[in-house]
């Protein structure tokens, strides 16, 4: 088992104090977006030497007592990920833990298929274009299916919501201009039009198309909107989702997103409560503290709330213009108590884990590799191989061949002991 140190993401959305405040260190003084847990090549996590099972170090310790992680897995991908991993996913760790606290919302943005992400890395590969081009869309050559857990209240719009009840919502915009005598924006009939037609894939990608494209009327129409709105224009029943649209207009003024945001589901989770979001699925945290999983990718194709590069034709080409309930995902609880959330997805899954005082160890689910953070209190783990002892903030990679793991409360240690655990889902 190797203790770890994280990459933090310093994005200009992310929040000055929360996830220093729920690690128990002193905030750095800038944003704090993300904190990366895992073996992406962007942002490894490095694997120290001097923790874990006496004897397991000796790549570590030959590198100084640091290694970043995913050039410890190369060494020898089936000691660190199991064979069964290796088969299905190849040479690496196929998931990315990150805490992610955002004070302001993200871009709006949809995640490739497999397929899609290949193809699309392989095509601006063989184009030439450089992997830190603005204008380039691919990454990597993987998926980046996804789950969100929340530690705070959640803000997020997620999945594109029944065209009906998007087309209510321009209604009453339509009704309040009309209240108040004001002139309305031809932009409004035409989304009501573009959202009657039979066929709901139709009428969403008709209306989103419509937004996307941007230019002047669709920037005219989202300020005569919010200035309507801001005038205490009727909100109801859709306070949440208009209320949305004037804050995301203070911080990107006139951009399409503005307004798409009305035809997506608009969330609030409770702390606790997680969604997952497969390929295609257009979406945007707005607001919260969470702890984020997915298949190890930085694959993003963005859809406006950025002044970053907008592919709209590859974004077409990604997004599922399908009306969605919104995909919450609700935990297995173990024997033992704990929490397991299993998304529709092989790459990982999350495990809860809470331990009081005193209580029995319990077996981590670990399905090749796992990675773990403490969150509070002190975790001692053990394996067949060595242990280790991780206090708040604390994280480590826990290779196939440590298995099985066990998490203990810490003797002496008052108070609850709260840790997430990551593995595969390969048995699922």
């Amino acid at each position: 088992m190797y203790e770890l140190e994280n990459v933090l993401r310093p994005y200009a959305w992310g929040s000055t104090t929360a996830i220093a405040g729920l690690l128990g260190r002193p905030a750095s003084g800038g944003p704090e977006a993300e904190l990366w847990i895992g073996a992406h090549p962007d942002s490894p996590s490095v694997a120290l030497s001097q923790a874990g099972s006496a004897g397991a170090h000796a790549a570590v310790a030959d590198h100084g007592g640091r290694r970043p992680l995913d050039a410890l897995i190369a060494e020898d991908p089936e000691h660190h990920l199991g064979s069964e991993s290796v088969a299905e996913f190849g040479a690496r760790l196929p998931f990315l833990l990150k805490v992610l606290a955002a004070d302001s919302p993200l871009s709006l943005q949809v995640h490739p298929t497999l397929e899609q992400a290949r193809d699309g890395f392989a095509r601006e590969e063989a184009a030439g274009v450089h992997r830190a081009a603005a204008e380039r869309n691919y990454k990597d050559d993987n998926h980046k299916p996804e789950m969100i857990l929340a530690l705070t209240p959640f803000e997020a719009l997620c999945g594109f919501r029944p065209a009906v009840e998007a087309r209510a919502v321009f209604q009453l915009l339509a009704a309040d201009f009309d209240l108040a005598g004001l002139e309305l924006p031809p932009l409004v009939p035409l989304l009501l039009q573009d959202l009657a037609q039979p066929e709901e894939h139709t009428a969403l990608r008709s209306a989103f198309e419509r937004l996307i494209s941007g230019g002047e009327d669709i920037a005219e129409a989202t300020s005569a909107i919010v200035a309507a709105l801001i005038s205490g224009a009727p909100t109801a029943p859709y306070q949440a989702e208009l209320s949305t649209v004037v804050t995301l207009n203070e911080r990107y003024p006139g951009d399409p997103g503005v307004l798409i945001s009305l035809l997506l589901n608009r969330i609030s989770l409770a702390p606790g409560e997680a969604v997952y979001l497969p390929a295609g699925n257009i979406h945007a945290y707005l607001h919260g503290l969470g702890i984020e999983v997915m298949a190890s990718s930085d694959n993003v194709l963005r859809g406006g709330l950025t002044p970053k590069f907008v592919d709209v034709p590859e974004l077409l080409r990604t997004v599922s213009f399908e009306a969605v309930g919104v995909p919450m995902i609700h935990p297995e609880t173990t024997m033992l108590g704990q929490e397991v959330f299993r998304p529709p997805f092989r790459e990982f899954q999350l495990q809860r884990v809470e331990l009081e005082p005193g209580a029995e160890p319990v077996p981590l689910a670990q399905e090749g590799a796992a990675v773990i953070i403490v969150l509070s209190g002190s975790v001692l783990l053990d394996s067949p191989k060595g242990e280790l002892r991780l206090e708040r903030g604390g994280s480590a990679f826990l290779p196939a061949a440590e298995a099985p793991v066990n998490a203990h409360a810490v003797s002496g240690a008052t108070g609850t002991a709260l840790a997430f655990a990551v593995t595969t889902a390969l048995k699922g």
